[in-house]
């Protein structure tokens, strides 16, 4: 009765989706499964990840019980029919909370004509799984779903029977995972990693600053029919290890140290993860009755911290008054100001300020707004991607010299990451401060953005600051 996945198999062949949940019984906090409890025991499968401590919902998943994609310029139509296909009949078993049901995990590539390479191999232009087994908490509180596909027409006597059956599936389930959860209590992986055997630059500086001072002697004499105001560019580090890169010890100090931001893992076949802790919403798309709401943001803008409070005080004060960072902000929130104007009957624009993270402070405005339509959450990410923040202004023009210009190719780097409900209501992060690890490597990636008054070692520094946390993750001194 239960049809296996074929791997990225059409949804209409799939039949239809069948999802049972069950809340799991709060046994006391030290046999309580977290999250990353979760997402350890799924080491070796595939696996997902989504949380920000400072919202109430989070998730993870483990395995594929359906898988999609999407190629070329048609991508982001390609995902929501296949998504809406996916979901159209779904039985949702236990799942008395909309902010239980089930999830597609994944995102896509920076670029629509994106080839997957040798560190990109396992990911597409687009790319989406539901998990088998998910896991979601809400506060304090967690749930345990399975995701499976039965026949169409199977009888409604089956489908009890059937869900009945999968409880008790979920039930042992969670009982594996609190036994995990009360042994990781007591060894918890931690970051010790080796230090790696070989790092590689595949951007050296004199071609960084070269890059630099031409798009900057392009903005000194701009081109009057296209003038150029910003463009991002990014830089890699390879780093080779003896061992395997330890993705779950990277997790849990990430989740330490950079609590706030969006931590993320995309992980579609095992030691093949794409992971960061990104601090840039690109936005969350939530209809809910009569509401249509959509919340974004612009993040563009750098200082480090201060070794003291009041030195760390005198930097934020001086990225307020930074001409030049308030120059490369205000182009980002003009660009989305602009792209959601069209899609929103109201528009409500924050007073620009600073977020602070552990190793840099960056200006920051709050934007939301009331859609028009409930179309859910991709065509609004494609109508943001990429923001100035990671692409540039005017966007064409970016996009053209970032591929000319970066000799490595951004994979899914800056891009649009995170998950999709069964209404294809949304959360989405810029794939920021992230990194791609493959057995024993990884690639770790920090972009800035150039404006004309950019100076290259300045922005290089910018970049160093950037790589911190994944470096720090992987316990790279």
């Amino acid at each position: 009765m239960i049809h296996p996945t074929a791997s990225n198999e059409s949804p209409e062949r799939l039949g239809r989706l069948l999802s049972v949940t069950l809340p799991l019984a709060d046994h006391g906090p030290n046999a309580q499964p977290q999250l990353l409890d979760f997402v350890r025991a799924a080491k070796g499968r595939e696996r997902f990840y989504w949380e920000n401590t400072r919202e109430k919902v989070a998730f993870a998943g483990m395995g594929i019980a359906a898988e999609i994609s999407g190629w070329g310029e048609t991508r982001f139509d390609d995902i929501e029919a296949k998504c809406r296909a996916l979901f159209e009949g779904a039985i949702c078993s236990g799942a008395d909370d909309e902010r239980v049901s089930p999830r597609l995990f994944g995102g896509f590539a920076f670029r629509d004509d994106f080839v997957p390479d040798y560190a990109w191999a396992d990911f597409l232009p687009a790319h989406f799984i539901l998990p088998h087994y998910q896991f979601t908490r809400i506060g304090e509180r967690a749930w345990l779903t399975i995701n499976t596909h039965i026949a169409a027409d199977l009888p409604d006597a089956e489908v009890t029977a059937l869900i009945a059956d999968l409880r008790t599936v979920l039930r042992q389930k969670m009982g594996e995972l609190k036994a995990i959860a009360a042994a990781n209590g007591a060894s918890a992986p931690t970051n010790q990693a080796p230090q790696p055997a070989h790092m590689a630059y595949p951007t050296q500086y004199d071609d960084w600053a070269q890059a630099i001072q031409h798009v900057t002697a392009m903005m000194r004499d701009p081109d009057p029919a296209q003038p150029l105001k910003k463009v991002v560019l990014a830089r890699a580090v390879e780093a080779q290890f003896d061992g395997w890169v330890d993705v779950d010890a990277a997790l849990r100090y990430l989740a330490r140290m950079y609590p706030d931001t969006y931590r993320f893992l995309f992980e579609p076949r095992p030691n093949c993860a794409f992971m960061g802790a990104t601090p840039e919403l690109l936005a969350h798309v939530n209809a809910d009755g009569d509401a249509r709401t959509v919340e974004t943001m612009a993040l563009a803008g750098t200082a480090p911290r201060g070794a003291t409070d009041q030195d760390d005080q005198a930097h934020m004060q001086q990225l307020l008054n930074s001409n030049k960072d308030r120059v490369e902000h205000q182009i980002v929130i003009d660009r989305i100001v602009a792209a959601l104007r069209g899609v929103t009957s109201s528009l409500n624009i924050g007073e620009t300020g600073v977020m602070t993270l552990r190793n840099v402070h960056h200006l920051h405005t709050a934007i939301s707004g009331t859609l028009s339509e409930n179309k859910g959450a991709l065509p609004i990410i494609q109508l943001l991607h990429p923001t100035p923040a990671l692409g540039g202004e005017p966007r064409d023009l970016a996009m053209s010299l970032i591929q000319s210009l970066e000799p490595v190719t951004r994979g899914w780097y800056a891009a649009p990451v995170g998950w999709l409900d069964p209404h294809l209501n949304g959360a989405f992060g810029v794939a920021i401060r992230s990194m791609v690890a493959q057995s024993h490597r990884a690639w770790l990636y920090a972009g800035c953005g150039i404006v004309a008054k950019s100076d290259p070692a300045q922005e290089w520094r910018e970049t160093e600051l950037k790589l911190k946390p994944m470096m720090a993750a992987l316990g790279i001194a």
